[in-house]
This record gives C-alpha cells, sequence and structure tokens, in this order.
C-alpha cells in the first residue's frame, strides 16, 4: 500500500453526513455498524478522535436512551491502558453520540482478514492485553457482551477493547423492530446463545475464542448461518485442530462450556506467560511487520474541514455559532459550513469589505488555515426578533411586557452589535389583517359547531356511520398491546430484569452498587449479611395483589396500593405481582418459588411473565 491515506478506513463525508456533531467538526467516516457511523474528529487542542453517532432509530426509542445514558455514564469511568476511554458524549440531543480516544490501528477482524492469522507469541500479547481490558472493564461493573475481532483495536503498544457495555443499551425491542442484529453469534456464549444469561464468565468465553481466530484464522465454531453456528457453540465442541500447541491450555480453558469451568482473567494473564518462552513485554514489534505497517497509514490523518469564514453581520437563528465541544447550548443550532472558496457576487460585490478579525478575536480564523477571501458587507434590513424570545433586551432601554395577541415586541439588538438600517414599518398593516382573517375564522367556527349535533360537535361519528369514540384530542384511541408471556425465567440474587429485552434476561446491574441502586424494572436482592431478601423494582412501582384479584393488564392498571419492593416472605407460589415500569412497560409477575441461597451457596427465585410493552405513556423524570 502507498504512503497516502487508503480509502479502506477514511471515508469522506457524503451528502447526508453532518459537519459538526457537538460542536466537534468532522473530517471524515471511519466506518458504520448496527447502532451508528463512527467519524473521525479533533478535540480543539488538535487531538484525533472518533465519535460515534447513533442511529435515529434508537434515538427515538426512549428506552435506548434511558440505557444508552446508563451504559455511557458506565463507559466513562473505564480508564484502562488496554480501552479507548470516553472522550464526551450527548445523550440527550436529538441524535446521541459518543467520542473516544481515536486509536491509529486496524481492528482484529480487519487485520487477519487482509494479513491472516498472527504468530504465537502476537496472540499471547494480544490476548494478556484484552484480559487486562477486560479486567478494569469488568471491576466498573460492566459486561462486554459482545467482545469480537471487530471491537478489538491493534495499536502500536498493545490491543484496545472498545465499544464495551454499549452493546446492553441496544439489547430492546428496538432492534426486533427493526431488524437490526447487534452482536456476533460466532462470538456468543453458550449461556448467552441459549437462555441470554450474561455474566463477566460470558466475556472470558469470547476472549478464548478471539485468542484462537487471532491463531488460525477463522471461527473454531465455523461459519454459516447463524442460527447453525449458535446451535454449534451451545451443542459441540470448537475445532481446535489448527491451533498451535503452545495456546491450547489457556484457549481450551477459556472455551468451557460451563461458565464455573472458565479461568478468571489473572488465570488467562498466568497462562500466557506460562506458554511464553519470554517475558510477555508489549512493545512496538508485538505485530508482525506486515500489520505494523497498516498503523502508519492510520497516523496520516486528513485535515479537519476549515472553520467558515466570519460573518460581519450580527448573529442570528440562522447565523449563530456552533457550541464548542462539551458546551451544553440546547438553543444553538448547528452551522452550516460555508462552501470552500465562495466569493460574493451581485449586490454584496460592491459593498465595503470586511476586515479580517485579529488574531485571538472571535471569528479569527486559526493558525495553519488558508485566510478566507475578502467577504463583503451587505446591506439588509435589520432582520424582525422572533415574538418567542421577549428575554432579549437593548442595554439602553428595558423590554416592555407585551400580552398575548396584542402586537409584537419593538426589535432588539443583541450587545454588542449597532442596530442596522430598518426596513419600512409595512408588516404591521400585514401582520393585522392576517389576525384579523384568523379572529373571523375561529368566530365562524364556533358558530358553525354551535348549531351542529352534539356528536358532530366534539367530532364524534354515530354509530350507524361506524365512528367511534375518541380521545379529547380528537385522535382515535391506540389498541392495548398484545401480551408476550415468558415461563420459569430463573433470577439470581442480585440480578434484574429489563422488560424491553426480548426475551427479558438475568443480568447484574452494571453500576456494581447493587441492583437497589440501579434502574431494574424487576429485581431479586439478597442482602447475605442480614438474609434480607427483596422482590421489587427501581424503575417504576409494584403491587402485590390479592387472591381474589384475577392477574390481567385492566388490574394492573387500577389498583393503586403501589410500593417499590416486597419482602420475599410474603410471597408463596403462584402470587401475582403488578409491575408498572417508568419506560410504559406494563407486567404481571407470577413468583414460582426460591432454590439455593444457603451459606454462601448463590440463590435465585423461578417466574412466569407476561408483559404488554408500550402500554403507558413513558414517565417523565
Amino acid at each position: 500500500m502507498g504512503s497516502a491515506p487508503s480509502a479502506d478506513f477514511f471515508q469522506p463525508l457524503k451528502a447526508d453526513d453532518p459537519a459538526v456533531v457537538g460542536g466537534y467538526r468532522l473530517a471524515a467516516v471511519l466506518g458504520a455498524g448496527g447502532m451508528g457511523k463512527v467519524y473521525l474528529s479533533y478535540t480543539p487542542g488538535g487531538r484525533p478522535i472518533a465519535i460515534k453517532v447513533i442511529r435515529p432509530e434508537f434515538g427515538e426509542d426512549p428506552e435506548f436512551r434511558r440505557r444508552f445514558q446508563q451504559e455511557v455514564r458506565s463507559a466513562e469511568r473505564v480508564q484502562g491502558l488496554y480501552t479507548a476511554p470516553v472522550i464526551d458524549s450527548d445523550t440527550e440531543g436529538a441524535q446521541p453520540w459518543l467520542a473516544t480516544a481515536y486509536v491509529p490501528g486496524p481492528s482484529l477482524a480487519h487485520a487477519v482478514a487482509r494479513h491472516g492469522a498472527l504468530p504465537v507469541r502476537s496472540v499471547l500479547l494480544l490476548t494478556v492485553g484484552v484480559a487486562e481490558a477486560l479486567h478494569v472493564i469488568h471491576g466498573a461493573g460492566i459486561v462486554h457482551r459482545d467482545l469480537k475481532p471487530a471491537n478489538v483495536l491493534l495499536a502500536g503498544d498493545g490491543p484496545r477493547v472498545i465499544d464495551f457495555g454499549i452493546a446492553r443499551a441496544a439489547d430492546s425491542t428496538a432492534l426486533t423492530s427493526t431488524g437490526v442484529s447487534v452482536g456476533t453469534p460466532a462470538f456468543m456464549a453458550p449461556e448467552q446463545a441459549s437462555a441470554g444469561t450474561v455474566t463477566p464468565a460470558t466475556d472470558v468465553f469470547a476472549l478464548g475464542q478471539i485468542a484462537a481466530f487471532s491463531a488460525i484464522g477463522a471461527s473454531v465454531f465455523g461459519d454459516g448461518p447463524s442460527h447453525a453456528v449458535l446451535y454449534r457453540i451451545v451443542h459441540e465442541d470448537p475445532d481446535l485442530s489448527a491451533l498451535p500447541e503452545e495456546l491450547r491450555p489457556v484457549v481450551t480453558r477459556c472455551l468451557s462450556r460451563d461458565p464455573a469451568d472458565r479461568p478468571t482473567l489473572t488465570e488467562v494473564i498466568e497462562l500466557c506467560n506460562a506458554a511464553s518462552e519470554t517475558p510477555l513485554r508489549q512493545g512496538e514489534d508485538w505485530l508482525p511487520r506486515a500489520v505494523a505497517g497498516s498503523l502508519t497509514e492510520r497516523l496520516q490523518l486528513p485535515a479537519p474541514a476549515p472553520t467558515p469564514p466570519p460573518q460581519p453581520h450580527p448573529p442570528t437563528a440562522a447565523s449563530a455559532p456552533a457550541p464548542t465541544p462539551t458546551e451544553v447550548s440546547p438553543q444553538s443550532p448547528p452551522v452550516v459550513p460555508a462552501a470552500p472558496g465562495y466569493t460574493p457576487t451581485g449586490p454584496a460585490a460592491a459593498a465595503p469589505t470586511q476586515t479580517a478579525p485579529a488574531q485571538g478575536a472571535p471569528g479569527a480564523v486559526p493558525p495553519g488555515y488558508p485566510t478566507p477571501p475578502p467577504y463583503a458587507q451587505p446591506s439588509y434590513p435589520q432582520p424582525q426578533p422572533q415574538p418567542s424570545r421577549p428575554q432579549y433586551s437593548h442595554p439602553q432601554y428595558t423590554q416592555p411586557s407585551y400580552a398575548p395577541g396584542h402586537g409584537t415586541p419593538p426589535p432588539f439588538h443583541p450587545q454588542g452589535f449597532a442596530p442596522g438600517p430598518t426596513a419600512p414599518a409595512r408588516p404591521k398593516r400585514t401582520a393585522l389583517i392576517v389576525v384579523g382573517a384568523v379572529a373571523a375564522a375561529v368566530i365562524g367556527l364556533a358558530v358553525i359547531g354551535s348549531l351542529l349535533p352534539d356528536g358532530s360537535a366534539k367530532g364524534g361519528g354515530d354509530k350507524a356511520s361506524g365512528g367511534g369514540s375518541t380521545s379529547s384530542g380528537g385522535a382515535q384511541k391506540q389498541p392495548d398491546p398484545q401480551p408476550v408471556s415468558y415461563q420459569g425465567i430463573e433470577v439470581p440474587q442480585n440480578h434484574q430484569l429489563m422488560f424491553a429485552d426480548n426475551p427479558p434476561r438475568p443480568a447484574e446491574e452494571p453500576t456494581g452498587a447493587g441492583v437497589l441502586y440501579g434502574h431494574a424494572d424487576l429485581f431479586y436482592y439478597r442482602d447475605t449479611l442480614f438474609g434480607d431478601e427483596k422482590f421489587g423494582t427501581t424503575n417504576g412501582k409494584i403491587v402485590l395483589l390479592n387472591n381474589s384479584e384475577k392477574g390481567s393488564l385492566e388490574t394492573c392498571r387500577a389498583v393503586t396500593r403501589f410500593t417499590e419492593k416486597i419482602g420475599l416472605d410474603q410471597l408463596t407460589d403462584g402470587s401475582q405481582v403488578c409491575v408498572l415500569s417508568k419506560a410504559g412497560h406494563i407486567a404481571l409477575a407470577t413468583y414460582r418459588g426460591k432454590s439455593g441461597g444457603k451459606k454462601d451457596e448463590t440463590g435465585f427465585i423461578t417466574v412466569d411473565v407476561t408483559v404488554w410493552r408500550n402500554a403507558e405513556a413513558a414517565a417523565k423524570d
């Protein structure tokens, strides 16, 4: 490959790509996946970063937004040597995004596809680096869930694990509704593929697969349709016939079907050191020469897009500058960059030219960028203010208050700008005519409505014509969602269920502080010191139904004896509990008993769950 940046990993921005995200000006496209698109950008100090912009389908799902915010906060605590740390994020904007440090190296998947399998020493260094990364990630209470070759980047001083924990945010109903697949079946653990159970041992199984993949150049469970690969993972042994002998001890133990038989991450590192003839030390020579050469190409980054020339006239709603990175500016619209080499024509070209601002002044061109051509001062009338922003005032007079519908406030000028020439006050007559026409139309409709029958005036049709009942807003009442039932879910102690999952899968609380402090739709908590056991929710409210109450959607909507947790001693086999989550899901959980839990033994409860997803409007915090 040549020295110029390769089109394989620096794609130019297209028409549908944003120019600016969160104040960061984008320079190139790094890639795209099931959850979104990744762009190259730079911090104000010039450091390259990777910005992942989440797909609009996910951003429109309130359950995804809640989970994404939770996962990003957890990921911000991960600061390991073998991870790409989270630099910045916006989980509440129109299109969520997060920024991480840019890693100038190919993914393991890309390197193996282009250069083939790695030598044994490189595989051992890769394995200990990823194991150390997982140790830091698990220490923050996060299970990666989607550890695969595409999420391991090869840097000059060792591997980097990316996208840790973010897959959990997408593991919701939005996936099934849009057909988007997040996660690679070939690198799932047996318990993840069969029952959806995810623990730190799940990542250890994926680590064993990654080590084997890098040494062999292919998956040890073969290729083919997803269901066929998943079947082999659950029921068959991996094909390790081509695996070098030095790697067999660590890979074989990591790929144990029983999670309890897999090694800890500390044991993985010890096994790798035992398999190496020399001490394992990360350095510039840890990768084959062909792979290391591709790192140099990725250091030749494309230049960021130049800052558009300064605007000489006062900023308006259409020309306000974009917020700087990390600046919270919800009312500032994004800047549309000017076309390169733009020269004013027409009346603007004949106007006096604008003197360029001094170095360091607002709007000045940063060092290293070409000076933009002279920009002519256009002579336009001063724009009228928006009526919805009466809070702005001229520094020389007090803004008077206006009653709604009684005219428009006088023009204002942001401090630091002199008022420009104003246009003749001709719009007033037009505004009065429009207001009068609207008022006449409203009065006319009211008179007509008073003459119609009651049913017609309210927007309802008679039964003979097929008209149905409507809400106060005139919209047709939405039908109730169809229930989805799951039988025999085993929830281990200190685990939680999320109703957006399909099926709901027991998982540890990712904050690492215990499910009582998380956002569980339903949790089972057992205090090992005092033996206190609770069954409850931290994301809504629950009601324990009486024997005379029949569990149904109507019953769960009607009951009002709300609480957040119930002692396990209050439940017997067949007890039913209504759960109303803040995300708008309603569930009926039927308790089926408890097993284990003696002394240090991990106990679990069994529940049947029926879920009506999106049965109510999501609650706002």
